[in-house]
């Protein structure tokens, strides 16, 4: 389970597992289930004004770590199955010139525990800080094994949620990094200006005319230069930048909307390395305005449905993947840093007992 920097919902992954031994060791991943429950809206609210740095006391903080840990408990509830893994909530990844000195996530998982009866896997990105990497993007440890399961020996990916993130994979090594927003300025805006949640089918963006004075500005930011691996959040990309961006300028939010839409679709194709299939995945790659972008900037990009797995849940099957991984003590290892297991153990009610510990696991297939 998890929920994006978009917050649009929970998503649930439900998936049968099982490792087969052969020529190194393949994880056999089928989708049983796959939907999103939404936020009450008043939930949704209090995180993206904690996310956008709004004041709030312990009082207030202990009532959203365990609202959020509540609502995932709910989301969680329909499962059957050895164990659960629950990303939680992203309301801060904290970022500097040096790189990432650490990262929250909301949602404690003792209530899902205790509503499941199952025994919870959580926290998956803090190793990774404390061993002196980014925590971010983890995509590279599932896109090194999908490669390998379809044989691909040069894959790049784009996942489009409200960061989007590059992971590129050749001969088994990964380089994986953030390039920018994605959705987040694209929401903010829709949400400021009509009301909506999103950009709806990309309609306003289809209806706009990209400003290139204000694309040129926006390609201006500092982050978009910073060598990689890097990793950012919604604390930089907000509309605090976007009203800085915009200055005294008049623009409609069709063609506010557009212009954004081209920005994020620029970033990421300026920050692509070359690669013998490119895939996009995320809920951007459901916006046909932001996949007719990328793709009249990368024209041999696919969404990752024309290869088995459904776009808006890949992001699903890889906290599926690394709860597998730290259920089976493997290390993982997302950009430069040492590898470490991912993840927190929650027992169940009944304690929980795990399986024997494994070196490696090799390559990942996803089943029908």
């Amino acid at each position: 389970m998890q929920s994006g920097t978009s917050v649009d919902g929970i998503d649930v992954a439900t998936v049968d597992a099982d490792i087969v031994d052969g020529i190194g060791a393949v994880l056999e991943l089928r989708p049983v289930r796959l939907e999103t429950v939404e936020w009450q809206p008043v939930l949704r609210e209090e995180i993206l004004a904690a996310a956008h740095g709004e004041p709030r006391d312990a009082q207030a903080w202990t009532r959203l770590d365990t609202a959020i840990g509540q609502a995932f408990a709910e989301a969680a509830v329909a499962a059957d199955g050895e164990f659960v893994v629950s990303h939680g909530q992203t309301i801060h990844h904290w970022t500097d010139e040096s790189g990432t000195r650490g990262t929250l996530q909301l949602g404690e998982p003792s209530w899902i525990a205790e509503r499941t009866g199952i025994p919870v896997v959580s926290h998956l990105r803090s190793a990774d800080v404390a061993a002196g990497g980014d925590g971010a993007p983890l995509m590279g440890v599932f896109d090194r094994m999908w490669a390998a399961g379809l044989g691909i020996e040069s894959l790049a990916t784009v996942n489009l949620g409200g960061i989007a993130n590059v992971q590129l994979v050749r001969g088994g090594e990964v380089l994986a990094f953030d390039t920018g927003p994605a959705n987040c300025l694209i929401d903010a805006v829709v949400q400021r200006e009509t009301g909506g949640s999103c950009d709806v089918d990309g309609a306003l963006a289809a209806a706009g005319t990209v400003d290139g004075g204000l694309l040129s500005r926006l390609k201006e930011h500092p982050y978009l230069g910073r060598a990689a691996p890097k990793s950012t959040g919604r604390e930089t990309w907000n509309l605090d930048l976007v009203d800085g961006a915009v200055g005294s300028d008049a623009i409609g939010v069709e063609d506010l909307v557009a212009t954004l839409t081209a920005f994020t679709a620029q970033s990421v194709a300026d920050a692509m390395p070359g690669a013998d299939r490119v895939v996009l995945s995320g809920g951007g790659a459901r916006n046909p305005a932001m996949v007719r972008a990328l793709r009249e900037r990368i024209p041999d990009a696919v969404t990752s449905d024309e290869l088995g797995i459904d776009a808006e849940h890949k992001e699903s099957l890889l906290f599926a993947v690394l709860g597998m991984l730290a259920w089976h003590r493997v290390p993982v290892r997302p950009g430069t840093a040492p590898a470490r297991i991912a993840g927190r153990f929650t027992p169940s009610p009944r304690g929980f007992q795990l399986p024997p510990a494994r070196a490696r696991i090799d390559a990942l297939r996803v089943r029908a």
